[in-house]
């Protein structure tokens, strides 16, 4: 944590107009204009098979329009942060596009899930969702350092399950060096906590409780190397039910996303 460099200007500006009711999208427009990596990223996802508009989404204006302020929002950090962090994947075999297309993936299940639930919440988790798996980027240049690869993703074919490969060479789960990256470039408190308890619901506080189980579920849905596979979801609906989330909405979200995914490949 303490060699990261300092929080980029773009980051402070796209925090700051978060906090301000009724923003103008104009001026979320003029802030992301300024980093031409940000335009390209959020263009290129409005365009993805995740979405399928109908026509190309070949403006800024137009992406915000269709994608909302909050999803836009939580690409520009994302991007920002990926080029500061200046790391790679590579300890776990996927691209940085790969990472990118998980990362909305979760953006969308918040969306398709949880916003006919509770409007309010929904808005609070899409930049948490969309952000919690920020701290891969430090664990793969760790393991990449140690020159530990080979041996991290052979544990991860074995156990199917990154998370405990994560803090077995790492000693930290990725949530809580997610929350401590963004903790110490003072991000906000529901941001902070609602990432950094994922895995650690026990001692979790109750306030953040609902969205730390919502983005374990979706933590598990968008695996990095196999998002929405049958194991990811045949494991979220297993904490759906423990949590005591409505099964049938959740499935009926899930097969919603697959179909326009499918639809649009």
């Amino acid at each position: 944590m303490d060699s990261l460099p300092p929080l980029p200007s773009s980051i402070i500006e796209l925090s700051d107009f978060k906090k301000v009711k009724n923003s103008n999208p104009e001026r979320l427009i003029k802030i992301i204009e300024k980093d031409p990596l940000m335009v390209a990223t959020i263009l290129k996802t409005a365009n993805s098979s995740l979405f399928g508009f109908r026509s190309k989404v070949d403006t800024l204006s137009r992406a915000i329009y269709l994608l909302g302020m909050n999803f836009t929002i939580s690409i520009a950090m994302s991007t920002v942060i990926q080029d500061t962090l200046k790391s790679n994947l590579c300890a776990y075999a996927v691209s940085t596009q790969d990472f990118l297309f998980a990362s909305s993936l979760a953006t969308k299940i918040v969306n398709t899930w949880i916003s006919s639930i509770d409007f309010d919440l929904n808005n609070e988790l899409l930049i948490p969702a969309f952000l919690q798996e920020i701290g891969k980027f430090v664990i793969s240049e760790i393991i990449q350092e140690n020159k530990q690869t080979e041996e991290f993703l052979k544990l991860i074919n074995e156990k199917k399950d990154i998370a405990f490969c994560e803090e077995k060479f790492t000693g930290y789960s990725c949530a809580r060096i997610t929350a401590n990256i963004l903790k110490n470039w003072s991000l906000g408190h529901n941001i902070v906590f609602s990432i950094g308890f994922v895995g650690n619901i026990k001692n979790c506080p109750e306030e953040f409780i609902k969205k730390v189980q919502i983005l374990e579920i979706i933590k598990i849905l968008t695996d990095i190397r196999a998002p929405l596979n049958d194991l990811a979801i045949e494991k979220a609906i297993a904490k759906v039910i423990e949590y005591g989330f409505d099964l049938e909405h959740f499935i009926n979200s899930i097969d919603i996303i697959k179909e326009e995914i499918e639809k649009n490949s």
